[in-house]
């Protein structure tokens, strides 16, 4: 009697090879997604650069807000190394738009990087 040992050597499971995987550190799936500042297709807006990806959890939030005022005023230093931001939440980009607003008012500084929701659609089908 024959016995799988392991997921992929079942009947009608895809390879290893085939599926994709996401990993920390590794490539990130391609995608389109509405931004504060207009539509992106990942791997064009991307542009050979690196990208900081980086996510939390809702808009208006004390530590969210600090977070992103960080990022805005290191944004030169990124800049200046080829790095790309990307900040994302689970709100939707109005909220975004209205919260950007509202840091550049409180704070007195630019928020020149893309924020995106959560939900967007890419090759590895809707990411939310």
């Amino acid at each position: 009697m024959a016995m799988a040992t392991s997921a992929s050597q079942l009947p009608g499971a895809p390879s290893v090879e085939s599926s994709a995987r996401l990993e920390l550190n590794g490539p990130a799936p391609d995608f389109e997604a509405n931004t504060t500042q207009g539509s992106i297709k990942f791997s064009e807006w991307q542009n050979g650069r690196w990208v900081i990806l980086f996510s939390h959890p809702a808009d208006f939030t004390p530590v969210c807000t600090t977070e992103f005022v960080e990022f805005a005023r290191r944004y030169p230093e990124f800049e200046r190394r080829s790095v790309a931001l990307l900040g994302n939440s689970v709100d939707s980009v109005y909220a975004h738009i209205a919260w950007i607003r509202n840091i550049e008012e409180k704070f007195g500084l630019q928020v020149r990087f893309r924020s995106l929701p959560t939900s967007i659609s890419g090759s590895h089908g809707s990411m939310a």
